[in-house]
């Protein structure tokens, strides 16, 4: 990266967030990690490394990794990216808890106390620090209570490993009883237009109530909403599917004239839309390239009235899009969506 591109991209404030009533302050949107280890095609380590640096010189302090992401290859890139960096300006939040093959097949989660400690001894070696920011459950383990998994988290805290705690992908009586054993920073959660069951089955209103934050994934609709391509490893969801994604792509066509009226790509309206939805959901961006940060950074200067909110749910209304987030067995796993 060139240093003018690191000079236009600094000059950029990314807004300030806090997560929730418990959770930390971070900047809106917070970097994803898990693009910059190959999830959605062939990345180069150093331009992955780039990519984070983009982040950081912008003034970005929130990103997202998980143990499983790569097989541990995502902890060990960003901690080569933290290298020179002070730890104190970045807000680490990592998942845990999937299982994998040696092939790197999924195999189910663990949310027992002994791995939950045992993830992070690893985590922090493989990060290089000694202490991460958020730490959370990547699902709901169904032979685990949700209590004992946020119990053995808060022993991790009490001992200055962790300093918040998180949950993902989980439903409102998960959170009621995780909230019930110790302070929950944010639930992090699939969010976007085209992902809008929070709003309808409680999740959203819980979180509200008891001052949870929202750290929203997914929220360019892995690529039907911008930022990239619908093929490739895209091909097993079911909405990038046969009539199914020719469906999704005209639905969405039409945000483009919003998205132009505001002198935004598609993507940055995406971002913004869900920046919107309030003031303690932050949404996180995965980005593989440094022109991507650039565009995460800029989507902050979107500003969305009430009637531009009115007129984009009009355009894409709740339950509009066809096919489901992830195939048959992947959405077995999701608390949130029982």
């Amino acid at each position: 990266m060139t240093n003018s591109t690191e000079d236009q991209i600094s000059n950029h404030t990314l807004t300030i967030r806090t997560l929730g009533a418990a959770g930390p302050a971070v900047t809106s949107p917070g970097l994803g990690g898990m693009s910059l280890s190959g999830a959605y095609g062939h990345v180069d380590e150093d331009e992955s490394v780039a990519v984070v640096h983009a982040y950081l010189d912008a003034g970005g302090t929130l990103i997202d990794t998980a143990d499983f992401y790569a097989a541990g290859h995502n902890e060990m890139l960003i901690a080569r990216a933290l290298r020179e960096r002070s730890r104190d300006d970045v807000v680490l939040s990592v998942k845990f808890g999937a299982q994998l093959t040696p092939s790197g097949l999924p195999q189910g989660f663990n949310g027992s106390p002994a791995n939950v400690k045992t993830s992070l001894a690893y985590s922090l070696q493989r990060l290089g620090t000694d202490h991460v920011d958020i730490y959370r459950p990547a699902r709901l383990d169904p032979d685990v209570p949700i209590e004992d998994t946020v119990g053995a988290v808060k022993d991790l805290v009490d001992d200055g490993y962790v300093r918040h705690i998180g949950l993902s992908e989980v439903g409102a009586d998960t959170i009621r009883r995780a909230a019930a054993v110790a302070p929950i920073s944010d639930v992090q959660i699939e969010y976007s237009l085209l992902s809008r069951g929070i709003e309808s089955n409680g999740i959203l209103e819980t979180c509200r109530e008891l001052g949870i934050g929202i750290t929203a994934y997914g929220v360019l609709g892995k690529g039907l909403l911008g930022g990239g391509t619908t093929g490739g490893a895209r091909s097993v969801f079911p909405r990038f599917q046969g009539e199914n994604l020719a469906h999704n792509q005209a639905l969405v066509e039409p945000l483009r004239t919003i998205a132009e009226a505001k002198g935004a790509t598609l993507a940055q309206l995406a971002i913004a839309w869900v920046a919107a939805q309030d003031k303690h959901v932050v949404p996180i961006v995965g980005s593989r390239r440094t022109s991507q940060v650039q565009s995460l950074v800029d989507s902050n200067r979107v500003t969305l009235t009430s009637d531009d909110l009115a007129e984009i749910t009009k355009l894409v209304p709740p339950g509009a899009v066809h096919g489901e987030r992830y195939p048959d067995a992947a959405m077995s796993e999701l608390d949130s969506e029982r």
